[in-house]
């Protein structure tokens, strides 16, 4: 395994795709025509470079859950619930990673080193972790998680504290359960998760940050908000353990970096999908809609990233609370009773990869017959943000 700190490859979102588009093109012929005073940005030569679509295949697995794209290497990587595919950016499957029993959930990858870090939860075993996949080594397909030394994982305290609070004080946790008291936050979890900089602090640290998944149920006052905990995984070495699925360690460190807070209403199951997108310095959450009638319910939010979190209250809980809060961006639909705004695009919740220069990969969910099965499929397809209502995300045709 690689070390998890100091990084070997520093390198940004725009470097990387500077270099998937040098890679494309070093074998094309050289011209004997002068250079163009002005060439155009190696962004905008790489439009032309990346594929419109990448399809992750079709699997006897459960359903899409996120992608990451390592555009400098030319991998796309998609999560099946309990499986990871690689796949070339052609969509030929390059290697999988199986044997999963918990929930793999959204993915992104740390463009310092490659490896590709995904939301893992055992909700019996009152453990959450954070996959972290070697790349390199994933070679061929049915690779075993346990078995074949690809995957790590890191134990995180904090949402197992929140997951387990016992908020009616009977004494009892009342388990996986949605229709209850416990479970701070709503706390079901983890979902989300991408790197970007510290909330606050733009071109500060990189940071991994990691979404609640929050349990629908609309007779709690206190599960109306999104809880992102931010980690320096440079501060991670020696704390990621391979993975026992029969006796799950614990090693992890003990709090995180940072935790906010985001007035959305509540949610079904919080943020499916977290993604940072430099072009914007904005963080896109895309969530499956809640069921309160006094909230907008969307489904997609954005966190401006240019308004640092301000100390302030955390809404409806049963004991006065403070915490760092973060505001949404305007510019999709403001729900005036409660000041929320967003877009009510029905895309993202299973996949959502931002280029960096206002283009995003957002993945399709679908179903096919085949083997004797009904297999879960996932086609990641090239959008431009336009801000747009209600369908934020334009299309882009090769």
């Amino acid at each position: 395994m690689r070390a998890t700190g100091p990084w070997k490859r520093p390198t940004t979102r725009a470097v990387a795709l500077g270099a998937a588009l040098a890679a494309l093109t070093a074998t094309a012929p050289a011209s004997a025509e002068p250079a163009p005073a002005d060439p155009p940005s190696a962004a905008a030569e790489t439009a032309a470079a990346l594929p419109v679509s990448v399809d992750g295949g079709a699997w006897r697995s459960g359903h899409v859950q996120g992608v990451a794209l390592d555009a400098a290497r030319g991998h796309m990587y998609f999560s099946f619930t309990d499986t990871l595919v690689k796949t070339d950016l052609s969509g030929t499957v390059l290697g999988t990673v199986t044997g999963l029993t918990g929930h793999l959930g959204d993915l992104d990858i740390d463009e310092r080193d490659g490896r590709v870090y995904g939301s893992l939860e055992y909700k019996a075993a009152e453990a959450f972790y954070i996959a972290i996949f070697d790349t390199d080594r994933i070679t061929r397909v049915g690779m075993d998680a346990e078995a074949d030394g690809v995957l790590t994982a890191v134990h995180l305290e904090e949402v197992v504290a929140d997951y387990t609070a016992d908020m009616d004080g009977d004494g009892v946790f009342d388990g996986n359960v949605a229709d209850t008291a416990d479970h701070r936050y709503g706390c079901s979890g983890i979902d989300g998760v991408s790197f970007g900089p510290e909330f606050g602090r733009p071109g500060g640290r990189t940071m991994l940050t990691v979404a609640y998944g929050v349990y629908s149920n609309a007779d709690r006052e206190d599960n109306d908000h999104q809880v992102l905990l931010q980690y320096d995984v440079a501060r991670w070495r020696g704390l990621d353990r391979p993975l026992d699925q029969a006796d799950p360690h614990t090693s992890g460190p003990r709090r995180p970096e940072g935790k906010y807070f985001v007035y959305t209403g509540n949610t079904t199951y919080g943020v499916q999908n977290l993604e940072y997108d430099a072009a914007s310095g904005d963080w896109f959450m895309a969530v499956y809609n809640g069921v309160k009638p006094h909230f907008p319910n969307h489904s997609l939010y954005v966190i401006d990233g240019s308004r640092p979190p301000e100390p302030g209250p955390v809404r409806g809980q049963p004991r006065e609370e403070h915490g760092l809060l973060l505001s949404l961006r305007g510019g999709g639909e403001v729900h005036e009773p409660t000041g929320v705004s967003g877009w009510p695009v029905s895309g993202g919740q299973y996949g959502l990869a931002s280029l960096g220069d206002g283009r995003f990969y957002v993945v399709e969910r679908g179903r096919r017959d085949g083997d004797g099965a009904t297999l879960e499929t996932g086609v990641a397809r090239l959008h431009r943000w336009t801000g747009a209502v209600p369908d934020p995300f334009e299309p882009l045709e090769g």
